[in-house]
């Protein structure tokens, strides 16, 4: 048995994870396009995180304007950001860990795994090459 719900919705969901400590996992689910995707608990807060690629020096309005318009027509659960401390575009939700039930983190994940899908291809063409 799971030392808590998220660990146990992850085993119910035979996701590929890892746990790094007692409040956060990695999953690398690629058949469910879930990979590099971290699940923090800070109490009463569940975070899911994945980042999309580095901030580019070039065309940052056509960006933003792009990331807001998925977000306001196309995304589920969640938003595409901009995380100002690492510099990275990422994909970001939250839950609240106490009413969390099965269905809430698996709608989320779900919602995850579509937008990265559907708007990763999108949003690619602003990343920079290395």
């Amino acid at each position: 048995m799971a030392d808590n719900k998220i660990e146990q919705y992850l085993i119910d969901m035979r996701l590929s994870y890892q746990q790094v400590n007692e409040k956060l996992w990695l999953l690398d689910d690629e058949e469910r396009t879930l990979q590099g995707i971290a699940i923090m608990l800070t109490e009463p807060l569940v975070t899911i995180r994945a980042e999309i690629f580095n901030v580019p020096q070039n065309n940052l309005l056509e960006l933003y304007t792009k990331l807001l318009e998925i977000n306001a027509n196309d995304v589920i659960h969640g938003a595409f950001a901009l995380d100002s401390d690492s510099n990275k575009i990422i994909l970001i939700n939250t839950l609240n860990y106490n009413s969390m039930d099965y269905e809430d983190f698996r709608t989320a994940l779900e919602a995850f795994s579509l937008a990265l899908t559907e708007h990763y291809p999108i949003l690619s063409k602003y990343r920079e090459k290395a």
